[in-house]
């Protein structure tokens, strides 16, 4: 399977201007990695994602099909007075593929429960958006030896019957971001990571979706220096990137590392 890299902006950057050369530049830089790939006789190259603030969703039409555009958020109803909300028809009609739900910062700022989260989910594949789940503990759960525990509740309550809204394993993908990972430097280890993406696989077995064939990206102060080792030795489909994706030369080389 392909790997997959998105690039999360959060609340970045502060202008279009500024949005639009950085996607350029990412695009740009992904030309020449697929265009390097191809020369060599490689596989099928890294599928990329830019997933910026909802108002520069219009840079979709910059994409020319080599970055696929993807929304921070998506609400569970089509229509109606939900002030401040955004529709997966909506972000479809924009020309986004993909959706991230679940990410920790609207789980901890916004109080999105997985209840909510699998309501989003499930209006997501409805409408045929590609899903990108988030899961991941915080630093006090993942001391007190709860990892797994959370991990278990977060999937088994979060994809509860989306197998009967269209979910398949194309058109969805699980991010690992353990919370205490996300910005801080802190990364987690890439034996650890080995070992949680294959519990994770079993959950999602378990949870009656099809496990093994799903895309699992590892995502949490993901940089150039980590960032192959994630997809080589952990066994990461690919990387969910912060930060590090809004400087467009240090997301290529990440792209690059996963070649």
């Amino acid at each position: 399977m392909k790997n997959l890299i998105i690039a999360n902006w959060k609340m970045n950057p502060s202008s279009q201007a500024e949005a639009k050369v950085i996607f350029d530049a990412i695009r740009e830089g992904v030309k020449g990695i697929n265009a390097a790939a191809s020369a060599r006789g490689f596989g099928e190259p890294t599928e990329v994602v830019v997933c910026p603030p909802a108002v520069y969703l219009y840079a979709s039409v910059f994409g020319e099909g080599v970055v696929s555009m993807g929304a921070q958020n998506v609400y569970f109803e089509d229509k109606g007075a939900f002030t401040g909300e955004i529709s997966a028809e909506m972000i479809k009609d924009l020309g986004a593929e993909y959706v991230i739900i679940g990410h920790s910062e609207r789980r901890k700022y916004f109080g999105e429960t997985d209840e909510v989260i699998n309501k989003k989910i499930i209006r997501a594949l409805e409408v045929g958006l590609k899903v990108i789940f988030c899961i991941g503990e915080t630093q006090e759960e993942h001391d007190a030896g709860k990892k797994n525990e959370v991990l278990d509740r977060q999937i088994k309550l979060g994809l509860a019957s989306v197998s009967d809204f269209g979910f398949s394993a194309s058109n969805f993908a699980v991010a690992y971001e353990p919370v205490w990972a996300i910005g801080t430097g802190n990364n987690c280890g890439v034996g650890e990571t080995k070992q949680t993406l294959s519990y994770i696989k079993s959950l999602l077995t378990l949870s009656g979706v099809e496990g093994q064939e799903v895309r699992i990206l590892y995502g949490g102060s993901v940089k150039s220096e980590n960032s192959g080792a994630y997809i080589k030795e952990a066994g990461a489909n690919g990387l969910l990137v912060g930060g590090a994706s809004l400087n467009a030369e240090e997301f290529i080389k990440i792209l690059e590392s996963a070649e």
